[in-house]
C-alpha cells in the first residue's frame, strides 16, 4: 500500500492480514511488518487484535531490534480501549529503562498527552531530551518529533520558552510558526463566524498538513549498505569481481562512515545504515534477473532493505553502540572525531 493512499480507500483489516502473510515469507523482517500490521488493526478499530500482535513480538525479545518501541505502542493501544492501569505500568517501565531511541519516548509522551496528562507528558518529553540531545550539536532527524511534541505540550501548559523550544522553532520548516500551530486557542476559531479567523485557521491547517506530508515523503532513510566481516568474506569469495568494490573490511567500514558524514555535511537528512547478508542479496539479485556480481545492484539492494524497515538511523544516539558491530560506543569507535 502506498503511504499516500486515501484512508477511505484502505481496507485496514485486509492490509493487516497481507502484512502478516508477508512476515511469514520474510522472517528477518517480522518486526517491521507486524508493527505495520498492528497499526492497521488499530485503525480498523480492532485494538485487541493489535495487542495480540504486540504480545507476539514481545514473546521473542531476543530477536527484537526495538523492544521499547513495541512496548510503547502496546501501552498506547491498551489505554485506548480501557486498560489504563496496564498501560501506565508499561509507560513507567519504559521511562525507567531510558531507551536511546526517541520513538518510544514520543509514543508514550503522546499517549499521556492524549489522555490529558499534560504535566506527565512534558516531564517525559523533557527526560528524553536530556538523555538524547547533546548541547551544541545538530539534533538527529529522528529527534525532531521529540522536540516538536515537547514544544506543543509546553505551549498547552502555558510555560515560557526555553532553549529546546527555541531549537524546535528553528528546526520547524513550515511557513506557519510552531507557536501558531500549537496555540491552545486555535481550535476555538473553528467555531467562529469571523472570516478572517476562519481564513487564518485554514492557513494553519494547510501548513500542518504540509508538514505531515513532508514527513510521509521520507518513509525510510537514505541508506548506506554495510557488510559484517564474515558476510563480506563470503560475498567476495563467491563473487570475486566485487573485491574491487570492497578491497578490505576495514576500508569498507571507513568508507561507510566517510560517505555518511559527507552526505550529512551536504544537508541530506534522515540518514541510515542497512546490514546485508549474502543469502538475501542473492535472492534480491535473482528477483531482479541479474548477477550478484553486478555492482549497480548494491545501492538498489540497500534501498530495498531500507524500504522494508531494515535501516538503523545514523548517527547513533549518544552513548549507543557503534553501527559497525564492534560492541564499542559509537563516540569511541567510528564516531571518533565526529
Amino acid at each position: 500500500m502506498r503511504p499516500d493512499t486515501p484512508a477511505e480507500n484502505v481496507d485496514h483489516t485486509a492490509e493487516a492480514a497481507r502484512l502478516e502473510r508477508t512476515a511469514g515469507l520474510y522472517p528477518e523482517d517480522t518486526e517491521a511488518l507486524l508493527l505495520r500490521a498492528a497499526a492497521h488493526l488499530e485503525l480498523a478499530g480492532d485494538r485487541p487484535a493489535a495487542t495480540t500482535l504486540y504480545d507476539r513480538l514481545l514473546s521473542s525479545l531476543d530477536g527484537l531490534e526495538s523492544p521499547a518501541l513495541v512496548r510503547a505502542l502496546k501501552a498506547s493501544n491498551l489505554w485506548e480501549y480501557g486498560h489504563e492501569a496496564e498501560a501506565r505500568a508499561i509507560i513507567d517501565g519504559i521511562r525507567a529503562a531510558a531507551p536511546r531511541d526517541p520513538a518510544p519516548w514520543v509514543i508514550v509522551a503522546e499517549a499521556l498527552e492524549a489522555h490529558d496528562e499534560l504535566g506527565a507528558a512534558e516531564e517525559t518529553f523533557t527526560e528524553a531530551a536530556r538523555l538524547l540531545l547533546t548541547d551544541g550539536t545538530e539534533p538527529p532527524y529522528s529527534t525532531h518529533p521529540l522536540l516538536f511534541g515537547r514544544h506543543r505540550v509546553r505551549r498547552m501548559l502555558g510555560l515560557a520558552h526555553d532553549s529546546w523550544d527555541t531549537l524546535a522553532d528553528t528546526l520547524h520548516s513550515s511557513s506557519v510558526s510552531l507557536d501558531e500551530l500549537h496555540d491552545p486557542k486555535r481550535v476555538w476559531s473553528l467555531g467562529s463566524d469571523n472570516p478572517a479567523e476562519l481564513e487564518a485557521e485554514i492557513s494553519r491547517l494547510r501548513a500542518e498538513l504540509g508538514a505531515y506530508r513532508e514527513a510521509l515523503s521520507r518513509p525510510f532513510p537514505v541508506a548506506v549498505l554495510h557488510w559484517p566481516a564474515s558476510e563480506l568474506t563470503e560475498l567476495t569469495s563467491a563473487y570475486p569481481d566485487l573485491s574491487a568494490e570492497y578491497p578490505s573490511h576495514g576500508e569498507h567500514l571507513s568508507t561507510i562512515e566517510s560517505s555518511l558524514r559527507e552526505l550529512s555535511s551536504s544537508g541530506t537528512p534522515n540518514l541510515g545504515i542497512v546490514t546485508g547478508t549474502v543469502p538475501s542479496y542473492e535472492a534480491f539479485a535473482a528477483s531482479e534477473g541479474a548477477s550478484p556480481e553486478d555492482v549497480t545492484l548494491l545501492p538498489q539492494y540497500a534501498t530495498t532493505l531500507a524500504a522494508r524497515g531494515r535501516a538503523v538511523v545514523w548517527p547513533p544516539q549518544r552513548g549507543a553502540a557503534c553501527w559497525c558491530g564492534s560492541g564499542g560506543i559509537y563516540e569511541g569507535c567510528h564516531g571518533l572525531g565526529a
